[in-house]
């Protein structure tokens, strides 16, 4: 793959946008299917809880929280306002019922109050946070005193794999997000690892693996 080529790809993974938005957003609901959900089976949703995710792309995995419990209510946010508009659209019914809200949002503003949500997590967006410290402030602030902030990624051995991940990408390894973590008030609980089937790019086999980090606010 030529430069350019790759500088697009990343771009797109950072915000999807225009006429490519929405076939990347079908792509990583495809690529990243068991990451999706390798995260929602341990975010351990109970009943009435309040869930936050950040970056959900076009909701594609939504259901997947909500299809067994009709009382926890989801509010997924995003800057990608073609993700965000899929979102709407593939999610209609969940709406009308009261259970999920999609919102417009940055990860480093947030429009909820404090204190809002049980539960709060993020797959594959931790690469783009640019200033980690704002992102994590905003996630502590509309946390609630117990809830839980669950972290999924690739970590930092596979993604060095893929070619694009050169052009904006922050990768972490466990040692260093959980460093990045403490550094920012919030203790780790523990650290899942799963791995995947290999993939292939660009004529490469990459071993892929996904990394989930549970935290909670420090008191």
């Amino acid at each position: 793959m030529n430069e350019e080529l790759l500088k697009e790809i990343a771009a797109q993974l950072r915000q999807p946008h225009g006429e490519m938005g929405n076939e990347m957003g079908d792509r990583m609901n495809q690529s990243n299917a068991l990451m999706n959900r390798f995260a929602m089976k341990n975010l351990n949703a109970v009943p009435g809880d309040a869930v936050l995710e950040i970056g959900m792309g076009n909701g594609f995995f939504v259901n997947e929280i909500l299809k067994n419990n009709h009382t926890i209510v989801y509010t997924g946010c995003d800057f990608s306002e073609a993700m965000v508009t899929r979102a709407i659209q593939l999610n209609e019914t969940l709406i009308n019922q009261g259970q999920a809200t999609f919102k417009l949002a940055s990860a480093n503003d947030l429009p909820f109050d404090a204190e809002s949500f049980d539960k709060v997590f993020t797959v594959n967006t931790i690469y783009f946070w640019d200033n980690p410290t704002s992102v994590l402030n905003e996630v502590k602030r509309v946390m609630k005193p117990t809830a839980q902030l669950l972290i999924a990624l690739r970590p930092r051995s596979v993604m060095e794999q893929y070619p694009f991940t050169r052009f904006g990408f922050t990768m972490y390894s466990a040692d260093e997000l959980t460093a990045l973590l403490l550094a920012n008030g919030l203790s780790v609980m523990h650290i899942l690892e799963e791995n995947e089937p290999d993939q292939e790019m660009a004529g490469e086999v990459i071993k892929s693996s996904s990394m989930i980090v549970c935290a909670q606010k420090n008191h």
